[in-house]
């Protein structure tokens, strides 16, 4: 494949008939405890099982290793035995975002120097301007939530401070003056303070510091994978290569959102390595979501680039990259391997398809939630009331592989797949 169509590359020769699964999925940048995933799995495979017609159901994991659950299903005539895991790394995004308030406007002067001092943040203007607005939005956000503290900070000072100023007045003149002015500065301060930290407090609903930490998280090494991170990414493919010597059909990985390249690394190193076993399971990447330029982009990224350009031409497994314009949280349909400048010979992936929203949600589902940008983020991982070749639940416990279910499958024409990062350099291992 050359990046125009499917190939259903199968690893080791294996059939495509799944009647055991394992799946590994990487979450984005999120502080949350991995049972958020096992309850939206849950409520939501059972939405899909309803509309689809078919039967799906969720019990404890009966494998070792990280947090997940069993998943038994029957689909498309077939009994499908399937264990989740999900891959933690929410310890590392809580430490990272344990900062003050002052530290967090310090972390947004150095992210935003470091974007458009590369000249990235340009480049990936021109590629999609949903994701660089989200990206600039919790910088906008931050701003006017300083502003509002010292405009409300200013206004309650100069009145408290004038009303001091009135009253001690009628005893001494000149004292009633400086208590004014030590008024208006001391409660100036406190609400200011007041203000700031109320904002932060709700950061749950205005989820500025949360993406403030996201984004600062990558741009602090300008691209290059933290120590912590690559540390434990050394753990995920431990995991994911002794499950490729059990007695399974398929393992998948599933990387969302930032979660995306980190498993775009991990199945590099795990490839380079050699530790995919002659006859095991097939092996297939599930990309979501994915906010690969946002890191691929930057000056240092030379790990990550290198390990796109090593997977896009494997055949050891099949890669399907499924974004849709309708989330404007990811670089939908922007072929990560392509724009990053790094696209080998022999390109063969990923396939680059559109879940497209408009046509898998219902008019009046769309409607409600075409502007909860942040849910929309992760309706991959949720029910479609008319979906189409895109199903989650189908993907990660029916009865076909990764490669059989895309066999033959056109990447989208609107694809975005022209080289647009200034920064092409790789390290090869």
């Amino acid at each position: 494949m050359t990046g125009q169509q499917g190939t259903g590359q199968q690893t080791g020769g294996q059939a495509a008939q799944v009647r055991r699964r394992r799946v590994f999925y990487i979450p984005g940048y999120d502080p949350i405890h991995p049972r958020r995933y096992r309850e939206l799995y849950r409520t939501e495979s059972a939405a899909q099982a309803e509309v689809s017609g078919y039967e799906i159901g969720l019990t404890a994991k009966t494998s070792k290793g990280p947090y997940g659950w069993h998943v038994a299903a029957r689909i498309e005539d077939s009994e499908v035995e399937t264990d989740v895991e999900v891959l933690v790394w929410s310890d590392i995004v809580r430490d990272s975002m344990s900062g003050t308030i002052p530290a967090t406007y310090l972390q947004l002067l150095r992210t935003a120097w470091t974007y458009i001092s590369t000249g990235t943040l340009r480049r990936l203007m021109m590629l999609r301007k949903g994701p660089v607005i989200a990206a600039l939005y919790p910088v906008g956000m931050l701003i006017v939530q300083a502003l509002l503290a010292l405009g409300l900070g200013a206004l309650a000072g100069t009145w408290l401070g004038r009303l001091a100023d009135w009253l001690l007045s009628f005893l001494w003149e000149a004292g009633g003056a400086v208590l004014g002015w030590l008024v208006f500065w001391g409660v100036w301060a406190a609400v200011a303070v007041a203000v700031l930290r109320w904002f932060k407090s709700k950061d749950g609903r205005f989820f500025a510091y949360y993406l403030m930490h996201d984004y600062a998280y990558s741009a602090q090494s300008k691209g290059a994978i933290p120590p912590e991170l690559e540390q434990r990414m050394a753990v995920f493919a431990e995991l994911i290569a002794t499950a490729l010597h059990e007695p399974v059909d398929e393992v998948l990985v599933v990387g969302h959102s930032s979660g995306a390249h980190l498993a775009v690394s991990v199945l590099a190193d795990l490839l380079r390595a050699g530790r995919l076993p002659k006859d095991g399971p097939a092996l297939g990447f599930l990309s979501l979501g994915q906010v690969v330029p946002m890191v691929s982009f930057l000056p240092e990224a030379r790990r990550l680039r290198g390990d796109l350009q090593y997977l896009a031409a494997r055949t050891e497994l099949t890669w399907v990259d499924v974004t849709a314009p309708g989330d404007g949280c990811s670089f939908a349909l922007c072929d990560p391997v392509a724009v990053s400048g790094v696209a080998p010979e022999g390109k063969r992936w990923p396939l680059v398809i559109s879940a497209a929203f408009t046509q898998t949600l219902s008019p009046a589902r769309w409607q409600t939630l075409r502007w909860r940008f942040f849910r929309l983020h992760f309706q991959y991982l949720c029910a479609f009331d008319q979906p189409g070749d895109y199903d989650y639940f189908r993907i990660t416990a029916g009865p076909q592989t990764l490669a059989a279910r895309f066999e033959g499958r056109l990447p989208s024409k609107s694809r975005i797949d022209v080289r647009a990062s200034k920064y092409t350099s790789v390290t090869v291992a």
